[in-house]
């Protein structure tokens, strides 16, 4: 589904600040892709508002060297196979130089179509390691799970004095390599994997999965999959009287599924790859943001901080091109990630691309206390 250009510009222009006048330069279009309908819409359609503003402030500040910034937004859905046909759409049709978006599978599908392209490619918010391998215009700006898993292995053991974990994870391209990362370590660290089990995330009814838990008697039940599945699993978990300590990474991460679980999300813990509003003032200018213009918190807060910071990767990059002269091409602006490497995010500080196309970033951990996730520490360091 495509979301008109002419919509998303006139939603934009509403919250934009009175600016100076653009030099006689055509804007700089890039395409964002998140599911914007369907059962993870509640996440991509936040991604994307988090997007429209970080467009908005860099025009309110001038743009790129007087020229602005344009988003091209497209829905995937979720799905690998409309990832691909939007995909297509932005390099044949668009004929965008850069693109943008998440989820593991999508991530994935969408690589090879950048490639054939020379279109630049960022994974935004999807941990799959495999991400790092897709080919020379695949980058990826968020953490994979190799960096907070790795440290979230180790924490619940050392740190939460957790000996005995059952392992849930969703049979797909983020709960299983995600779920691989923390097993490993949590071993590692001394722990034993009482239940290693991978569930289909559109069934509804886990009563067997979970017997199989209470049978495996854990102190800690991690939930690793995409976002409305974890809470499902974590909801019937509790329904049939299972108190055991919850865990999960920043998919479980939103106010939303806290409210939605109720008295059963109290002490979930789960990990953050974005600085809260005590580490980052950014962030409570943010977090200010979404209240006065929604009444709430975004859903899946980290990945938002994410998506916002990348338009001022792509404010930095197109900023290189234009003082070395050259063109906006995917081609160019691949170049220009390698030459500068290092861009400072105002939401989640400096961001390194490493030659290996990962980047690293502090862990956060994060617990639902009185309803809501607190902030409890930085781990990994």
């Amino acid at each position: 589904m495509r979301l008109s250009r002419f919509l998303l510009l006139a939603a934009a222009s509403v919250l934009l600040p009175p600016v100076a006048a653009f030099a006689d330069c055509a804007p700089i279009k890039f395409g964002v892709t998140d599911p914007l309908t369907g059962p993870f819409a509640n996440f991509g359609k936040d991604q994307l508002q988090a997007s429209i503003w970080a467009v908005n402030d860099i025009n309110a500040a001038g743009g790129v060297d007087g020229c602005k910034l344009e988003i091209i937004a497209e829905d995937h859905q979720g799905k690998p196979e409309t990832g691909i046909a939007v995909a297509n759409r932005f390099i044949d049709v668009d004929h965008i130089p850069l693109f943008y978006g998440g989820f593991s599978a999508v991530v994935k599908a969408m690589a090879p179509v950048a490639e054939r392209g020379k279109t630049l490619m960022f994974s935004v918010g999807a941990n799959a390691p495999s991400i790092a391998k897709l080919g020379d215009y695949t980058y990826t700006s968020y953490p994979l799970a190799e960096v907070d898993m790795t440290a979230f292995g180790k924490y619940v053991h050392d740190d939460m004095h957790k000996q005995r974990m059952a392992v849930l994870y969703a049979n797909n391209e983020t709960g299983i390599p995600g779920s691989r990362v923390l097993i490993e370590n949590f071993k590692k660290a001394g722990g034993q994997v009482v239940m290693d089990e991978a569930y289909d995330p559109a069934q509804s009814d886990f009563t067997g999965l979970i017997l199989k838990v209470r049978a495996a008697n854990p102190d800690v039940i991690h939930v690793h999959g995409v976002n409305t599945d974890i809470v499902t699993v974590m909801s019937q978990v509790r329904q049939l009287g299972i108190q055991t300590q919850l865990t999960s990474y920043q998919g479980a991460f939103s106010d939303a599924y806290a409210k939605q679980l109720g008295a059963a999300a109290e002490g979930m813990t789960v990990t953050s790859l974005a600085p809260s509003a005590d580490q980052n003032p950014n962030v409570k200018a943010f977090l200010e943001r979404w209240q006065k213009e929604f009444g709430r918190t975004a859903n899946g807060l980290p990945y938002t901080q994410y998506f916002y910071d990348v338009p001022y990767i792509i404010r930095d990059m197109v900023h290189y091109l234009h003082e070395k002269n050259l063109p906006v091409t995917g081609e160019n602006l691949r170049t220009a990630l390698l030459a500068v490497k290092t861009f400072q995010g105002p939401m989640t500080g400096p961001t390194t691309f490493n030659d290996d196309h990962t980047v690293n970033k502090p862990v956060y951990v994060w617990h639902v206390k009185d309803g809501r996730f607190q902030y409890v520490t930085k781990i990994g360091e």
